[in-house]
Parts: structure tokens; sequence; C-alpha cells
């Protein structure tokens, strides 16, 4: 295979491997019952007037599977933590004690843990139009390769190397959601 052939088959992987990345971002966001620090991921807080990361003001902790506490850096940021966490909308109403903010996890209900896990099989669809997208991609730049007067083989037998590596990453992604869908919907 030529350099440019092997750079589009590199290249295609990374994006591939890109999406899978990506995915697995997206079912961490997605709660499954148990509390994890990784539930707070999306929430941000102003400090002293940037937007920072809840983990960069306090010391986030799960004493256990229903319960997560916030531990501010600085007594002065309760109140701006219980806000953005209010603000936030991810469904958790935290309290403080004056040195502490607790927030509760509610068990899941039947309907919530359907409806999370539609949200899982969404997230899995996008991650596979983002795999077929590369695939598209890579197909009309080998194409332009053969054009460019790449053998007509070569570019073949990328086209059917770029469609391995496009099953083989569904196949994955179709992997990850059986196994997230049966994280949220065991009770």
């Amino acid at each position: 295979m030529t350099e440019e052939i092997e750079f589009i088959l590199d290249s295609t992987k990374e994006s591939m491997i890109g999406s899978i990345e990506h995915l697995e971002k997206e079912f961490t966001n997605i709660r499954a019952g148990k509390a994890s620090p990784a539930m707070l991921g999306s929430v941000f807080v102003d400090y002293y007037g940037s937007a920072t990361a809840l983990s960069q003001v306090s010391k986030i902790s799960v004493p256990d599977a229903r319960t997560i506490t916030l531990q501010p850096f600085e007594k002065n940021m309760i109140q701006p933590i219980e806000k953005a966490i209010q603000l936030a909308n991810i469904g958790f109403n935290p309290m403080n004690n004056g040195d502490l903010i607790i927030i509760s996890v509610p068990p899941l209900t039947e309907e919530r843990r359907r409806d999370l896990a539609k949200q899982a099989k969404v997230e899995a669809e996008d991650a596979k139009i983002g795999i077929r997208n590369a695939r598209k991609d890579a197909n009309s730049d080998i194409k332009k390769q053969e054009k460019d007067g790449t053998s007509e083989d070569i570019c073949k037998n990328a086209e059917a190397e770029v469609q391995k590596l496009t099953d083989a990453y569904i196949k994955k992604i179709d992997e990850l959601f059986v196994v997230k869908e049966a994280e949220i919907m065991k009770v």
C-alpha cells in the first residue's frame, strides 16, 4: 500500500477510536443508580469570575452507594457550589451542614431506567453515525487516490480494510451499549 493510503487508514482508525472514547465519556454521564463522582462531571462553578469544574474547587467523595459528599477547599464556596448543582439540572437536591455539601442519590424508578436506556441508545447511535462518517470520508479519500493514479487493486483493498474497521468499531459500540443497558436496568 502507498503512504497516502496508509495515512488515510490511520486517520480513519483514529477518528473511529475518538467516537468510541466520546461514547464512553457520554456513558459515564448517564447514571446507573449508584452514586459516582462522574455524575457531577458536567457541573461548573463560578470561581472568581471563571467557570471551574467542581472537582477543582472541592473534594468529591462517595461514602456509600446513595450519597455523594463535597468538601469545598474554601468555606465561602459552599453557596456557589450548591447553586451550580441546582442550575445544572441533573436531578439532585444538595444540602449543606456548614462544612460539607451532601447529595442523596435517589433510587431510579422503572420509568426513569427506561428513559436512561433510551438515552444510552441515542448516544450509541450517534457514535455509530460518527463511525460511518469516518468510513465515508476515508472512502472518498481513497477514490481521490485512485483518480490520482494509485492502482485499483490497492484502492479496493483499502476500502475493504476501512469496511473491516467500520464493522469492528460498530460491534464494539453494540457491546458497550449492551453492558450499559444492563447496568442501567439492574435494580
